[in-house]
């Protein structure tokens, strides 16, 4: 057999059900295979980023690499933003690229950039197949690098004449690591840093919610008593509403969860990478004892996180083997912190235009506990990742490292294709729509449902936000808008307009209740 229908094989032998992406004149050969196999389904996008974000979030919330596929240069560069945005989130995601063939790369030829040394910043490993007989290692290395921890992308490119090569070799074997505890005089000692504590809080960050270990989080915070703060990216690994949680931090100003910092003498970093969230602003003065649970050591040196102790290994093992040797500590949440978020949840005055507010506690009362939200880039998302409740992880989905505008729809389509039998929803702003409009071809051809909902402020509200809290003019920030409703209809969704406050809510009923593609156009003011 030649290469491309090996590379299929090994691709299957991964377990691969879904490949994102665009064909091209330097992957025929492999499209030629991925067309004959009963096993994975070929998604075909609209735009390479599209691809790439439908990968990310698939990746996500199966807790696997989503696959996403492009031709040579342009088409390769295309990828880059979803591919960097996966791989800062520590999403599985594998891309692979064509390319000019093997024997030519010498020289100058149309389209050919060196596509392996552009993507080599932005993942975590890639490689060039140079050999047929190469292309089961190179993927099951690809493999095994996205889902080890911390997870992220990976890059495999493959030329059109090696993939037409002929080759007897064969997939390889998936052996999965076995985890493994800190020592336990480590363990020892962190218990005894907690126990002389005054004021402990437990610091969730994504690690919780990719290695899947929620349920252990919260065991060892009502165990220990301790209170727990969430990143943006650990949203639902504990309930908004458990009386140990903090709620959700991720603010560069100072606000009633910082405050807590701010009192705290130890902090219990579980699963929390620095690109979450700046430990600059929650631990200013550089005073804290910390103690790191995660699965990896950190690479990364920062004079604002210098570790006390360090359990590397297991995050359940190390959290069931610590909470073994503590005390229960009576925690009770301050009055000041309990009235906040009161104020925060309360439902918003409704007015017209609607509040952002407004439209994300109509969603609430629509979706299921298991129901999924993918959230673009803009100031909703801030309202979103730090007020909108959460009770499960990996629930409401965002581009948190890169923070990059265009996510949502495409993301909504890789998220469908995930859980197909959970209900989706995409709240983008209207710049953040336009830039992968597109998509929504791709998931009415599909036949993928979901509800896609524009919070419509004319702007780029954030930037514009910016300006003024600087004391700078607006500008450069007003843009103007289609008829969203007419713009759904032509790709044959439904559309709908919000036209009064009254009603927001039947209008999101409607759209669940069809079971199809609806856009929702909401003129908000912030």
């Amino acid at each position: 057999m030649n290469s491309a229908n090996l590379m299929v094989k090994c691709l299957e032998n991964e377990g691969v059900e879904y490949i994102f992406g665009l064909p091209g004149e330097e992957n025929l050969e492999l499209m030629e295979s991925l067309s004959n196999s009963n096993k994975i389904k070929f998604v075909t996008a609209r735009h390479e980023q599209g691809a790439a974000f439908m990968a990310d979030v698939y990746g996500r919330i199966r807790y696997k690499p989503g696959i996403c596929l492009a031709t040579l240069g342009p088409g390769a560069l295309n990828l880059m933003t979803g591919v960097a945005s996966a791989n800062l989130d520590h999403s599985p995601l594998v891309a692979i690229t064509g390319q000019a063939d093997f024997k030519e790369m010498h020289k100058e030829q149309h389209q050919y950039i060196d596509i392996v040394g552009a993507f080599r910043p932005i993942t975590k490993w890639n490689t060039r197949i140079s050999s047929p007989d190469s292309v089961p290692e190179v993927v099951r290395k690809a493999f095994r690098i996205a889902t080890t921890e911390k997870f992220g992308a990976t890059h495999i490119e493959f030329a059109n004449d090696i993939a037409k090569s002929e080759t007897t070799a064969q997939p390889l074997k998936i052996v999965k690591n076995a985890g493994f505890c800190s020592e336990e005089e480590e363990v020892k000692k962190a218990a005894g840093l907690i126990t002389n504590a005054k004021y402990p809080i437990i610091l969730c960050g994504n690690g919780v919610v990719r290695t899947q270990y929620a349920k252990e989080l919260i065991a060892f915070a009502e165990l220990s008593g301790i209170p727990v703060a969430k990143t943006f990216m650990s949203k639902g690994a504990i309930p908004g509403i458990h009386p140990l949680s903090l709620g959700t931090i991720g603010l560069k100003s100072r606000d009633y969860i910082l405050e807590e910092f701010e009192k705290a003498d130890l902090v219990i970093t579980v699963g929390y990478d620095m690109v979450e969230y700046s430990p600059s602003y929650w631990n200013p003065d550089k005073n804290k004892t910390i103690i790191a649970i995660d699965s990896i050591s950190e690479k990364f040196v920062d004079v604002h996180l210098q570790f006390d102790v360090e359990l590397v290994g297991d995050i359940k093992c190390n959290l069931n083997k610590l909470g073994k040797l503590l005390k229960k500590r009576q925690f009770t949440k301050p009055e000041k912190l309990k009235e906040a978020v009161r104020k925060e949840r309360e439902d918003f005055e409704i007015s017209y235009p609607l509040k952002a507010q407004h439209v994300l506690s109509a969603l609430r009362k629509v979706m299921k506990e298991d129901d999924i939200l993918v959230s673009d880039v803009g100031e909703h998302k801030l309202l979103i990742s730090r007020l909108f409740p959460t009770t499960k992880p990996n629930t409401v989905v965002i581009s948190n490292g890169l923070a990059s505008m265009g996510i949502a729809l495409p993301g909504a389509i890789g998220a469908k294709f995930a859980a197909p039998d959970h209900n989706v929803f995409a709240v983008n702003g209207d710049g953040g729509f336009l830039m992968n409009v597109q998509e929504l071809e791709t998931a009415k051809r599909m036949n993928i449902p979901f509800v896609c909902i524009i919070v419509n402020d004319g702007s780029y509200g954030m930037i514009e936000k910016h300006q003024v809290n600087q004391g700078k003019k607006i500008f450069g920030t007003k843009i103007g808008n289609p008829d969203f409703v007419k713009l759904a209809e032509s790709f044959g969704a439904r559309g709908y307009r919000v036209e009064k406050a009254s009603e927001i809510d039947e209008i999101l009923k409607q759209a669940v209740k069809s079971k199809e593609l609806c856009v929702i156009d909401v003129p908000i003011k912030y």
